[in-house]
């Protein structure tokens, strides 16, 4: 006699999404390469002493600013380490965030011209991806 239910398949045993996984990872990897990038050019020193504070803040300082830990390189590893830990428990992302990356890096593009903005296609495509699989091959529950 059984006093368990088979009905309910807790998250963390769900197969690992690997579309959803590698799409996590390519984020990462493009925050760290973007890092590796801007880095050197950092004027750290020039940073902490203040100077982005000021009126006369030197115009390439600023840009580096931006580039690096006031830009997008922080978020995008966080978002990239949630989607690759949603992937792990074998969940997806909605399509709507491949969706956005794809938008924001073709926008960016449009801007700036060809750049590492290019990137934002793989993990875009792989969300995309992985819902489109999704929703064709639902999973059958017991």
């Amino acid at each position: 006699m059984r006093t368990t239910s088979e009905a309910h398949v807790p998250a963390l045993s769900a197969p690992p999404a690997g579309s959803t996984i590698w799409a996590g990872r390519t984020m990462i990897l493009i925050a760290l390469l973007h890092t590796a990038v801007f880095v050197p050019l950092a004027p750290w020193a020039s940073w902490l002493a203040g100077d982005l504070r000021g009126p006369a803040a030197d115009s390439a300082s600023v840009a580096t600013f931006w580039a690096l830990p006031g830009g997008f390189v922080v978020v995008l590893a966080l978002l990239g380490l949630l989607v690759a830990r949603a992937g792990r428990q074998g969940q997806r992302m909605p399509a709507y965030v491949g969706w956005v990356i794809l938008a924001w890096g073709a926008m960016a593009v449009s801007l700036i011209g060809p750049s590492g903005f290019l990137f934002t296609v793989v993990p875009a495509g792989l969300l995309i991806a992985a819902d489109i699989t999704a929703r064709r091959h639902p999973r059958t529950s017991s």
